[in-house]
């Protein structure tokens, strides 16, 4: 029987290549000209992306970026980076490829990537805990797409989501341990996850039973009662009611309501970026802190923690 070579593709959103309006503009064109983050008909969207919101958000999202960049790069491709290496440090004879959905490293490098390797099987790690139609479907969309211009098309696994992985969860209730040891324990434990709009949820994506199911399966890890852990949507956008409770209405109810001390953590995201470090770290701390509350604190994202890596290996392990 002929050995089969697998390869791992770690898939993420992306990033700007740089914190400028112009590296900014060209990254949110190619992330909202796709049907699965917008789906208003393209007649009636283009021309308000083209000429109003990319325009007018791409400065200003560039300054965002500017305040959370590193030494090395966007936060999102550092920690991505280390990831691709951790792996493949653990897993030295599987080939393990970096692909975003949006800038690059394209998906289309991956692939060819992993293909130069000799690779006939592909299995394909989103790094999207909780599936969406907006995230995980938008990498099964182009890898179709690339795919289609083979005459040679290797075997793919799709690994849908890890929204309750043991393995995961653990990892997640590691970090959360080690937050309390250094800050003390908060009077609230607040899970914030990347919104969708509420009409996807309506036409049939599963993503806020896959969020509650992490905070279920977290919050059992954790030992905590109900009352001290919240479950919220982050990052809306856009005109049309998003997935409630919102983020940044929820810290201030809850300041101005007395409650002192909180701790956020973002179980959707698996590395740190600018929605995490600038939005979660730096805006709604300010909103918590003006609205009453006393302490805050950001808990981060699992990046490339020895946890982290373990879970990819232990995920991936059953289809290699």
């Amino acid at each position: 029987m002929r050995q089969t070579k697998t390869g791992i593709l770690l898939a993420n959103l992306g990033t700007p290549d740089a914190p400028t309006p112009g590296a900014v503009k060209r990254y949110l064109r190619q992330f909202l000209s796709d049907k699965r983050v917008v789906d208003t008909p393209r007649i009636l969207w283009w021309p308000l992306l083209r000429g109003v919101i990319l325009p007018i958000r791409s400065p200003r999202v560039a300054k965002l970026y500017q305040s959370v960049w590193m030494e090395e790069g966007s936060p999102l491709m550092v920690y991505s980076r280390r990831q691709q290496r951790a792996l493949a440090e653990r897993l030295p004879d599987v080939p393990v490829a970096l692909g975003m959905s949006y800038g690059s490293p394209s998906l289309a490098s991956a692939v060819d990537e992993l293909l130069a390797n000799d690779v006939d099987h592909i299995v394909v790690l989103p790094l999207y805990p909780q599936y969406s139609c907006s995230t995980v479907a938008a990498v099964w969309d182009e890898l179709g797409r690339l795919l289609a211009k083979n005459r040679r098309v290797p075997g793919v696994t799709l690994i849908r989501d890890y929204a309750d992985d043991s393995a995961y969860i653990q990892a997640l209730a590691n970090s959360v341990r080690a937050s309390f040891a250094v800050h003390g324990e908060p009077d609230l434990l607040l899970l914030s996850y990347h919104g969708i709009p509420q009409r996807y949820a309506n036409e049939g994506d599963d993503y806020p039973q896959r969020c509650r199911d992490t905070t279920r399966e977290l919050v059992s890890a954790l030992g905590l009662p109900p009352e001290k852990v919240m479950m919220t949507f982050q990052s809306r956008f856009g005109r049309e009611p998003w997935r409630t409770p919102y983020t940044d209405e929820t810290l201030k109810m809850l300041g101005e309501k007395g409650v002192k001390h909180i701790q956020v953590i973002c179980p959707g995201f698996a590395a740190d970026c600018l929605e995490t470090l600038e939005e979660i770290a730096v805006q709604n701390r300010e909103f918590f802190l003006e609205a009453g509350g006393e302490k805050y604190e950001y808990i981060p994202a699992l990046n490339d923690s020895v946890d982290h890596i373990a879970m990819m290996d232990d995920i991936t392990r059953p289809y290699r």
